[in-house]
């Protein structure tokens, strides 16, 4: 008997660590699971409800692209290249602001100028903003030349970058600025204005209408459409051992089905979701303008969606 319960007790003796190993494996996994959710919901608070519903939505769209388009962009506009016809439009002629939609008209003022795109220049502390506390990768003290800073400014959206751009023309920033709605006048964009060459400033301000013209001049430049296309980029950041890669920040360019040949994101609170784009589809070159979407992904939706309209009106006008 007291042989049995010694055999029992090693047994038991042998099991306890496994099992206790185990539990507190699944405790870590629950934990750190745990602090995923939070840092996720907490990134960005204003949208979280709707951008967790919306993000499986954008992968699971039940729109076949028959019947009505419907977009969660409240202005939108969709002009094929070529001949100019007005494919869709929603509330086209109201000026809105259109955050940093605002760099392609940075990028044309600035290689308008026939800079030298590969003079050093340094990221001070007049590109820090001020205006919405942003926060960027570029370090103050980080040198980069012309063509990396408008790669960076275009492709990544950052703000240092278009700062730089605008405070090392000659004349400065507010000859900049000027340059901006002197080309704005020159390509008829008459609702539009200027403020600021990263679109930080809610005073820069457009139409949909306004956007496809721009778009179209800014298509005109193969520095803009290469490096508005390219997925990711690396760079070396003052204070760093290793160079730092920045993404696309329209994750449509990394997608294969897609054939692009310009592209910008924009965001701010009072502009909301943006997403201007030079777009084959079916065939047609198009231009396409979606403004002020609400959540953080039916931009993308909005695009997916017109692409599948395209495509199925096209195919039903050759079948018939």
């Amino acid at each position: 008997m007291i042989r049995n319960l010694l055999l029992l007790c090693c047994a038991l003796g042998l099991a306890l660590p496994s099992i206790t190993v185990e539990a507190a494996t699944n405790s870590t996994k629950h934990k750190v699971f745990g602090r995923k959710i939070i840092t996720t919901l907490r990134s960005d608070h204003k949208y979280r409800l709707q951008n967790v519903n919306y993000n499986r939505s954008v992968f699971k769209d039940d729109y076949d692209g028959s019947g009505e388009l419907r977009l969660a962009s409240s202005k939108a506009l969709i002009v094929n290249q070529d001949t100019g016809e007005t494919l869709y439009a929603k509330s086209t002629d109201l000026p809105t602001p259109i955050a940093s939609v605002t760099k392609l008209m940075t990028a044309m003022v600035m290689l308008d100028a026939h800079l030298p795109m590969d003079e050093q220049i340094t990221i001070s502390e007049a590109e820090v903003d001020s205006l919405k506390g942003t926060a960027s990768r570029l370090r103050v003290g980080t040198d980069l030349t012309r063509s990396e800073l408008l790669q960076l400014a275009l492709m990544a959206s950052e703000n240092r970058a278009a700062a730089a751009l605008g405070r090392n023309y000659p004349g400065g920033l507010p000859a900049f600025v000027t340059a901006m709605n002197a080309k704005a006048a020159e390509l008829g964009m008459t609702r539009s204005h200027f403020a600021d060459p990263t679109g930080l400033n809610s005073d820069n301000v457009s139409t949909a209408e306004d956007l496809v013209k721009m778009v179209r001049a800014a298509y005109q430049y193969p520095e803009i459409r290469q490096v508005t296309t390219t997925p990711n980029y690396q760079v070396p950041v003052h204070g760093l051992r290793n160079p730092i890669q920045f993404l696309n920040t329209n994750i449509l360019v990394r997608n294969s089905d897609w054939v692009i040949g310009l592209s910008k994101t924009g965001f701010i609170n009072e502009a909301g979701r943006c997403l201007v784009m030079q777009a084959e589809i079916a065939g047609q070159p198009l231009i396409i303008v979606l403004l002020d979407s609400y959540g953080k992904y039916s931009r993308i939706g909005d695009a997916q969606r017109i692409r599948k309209w395209i495509e199925s009106s096209n195919l039903l006008r050759h079948l018939g």
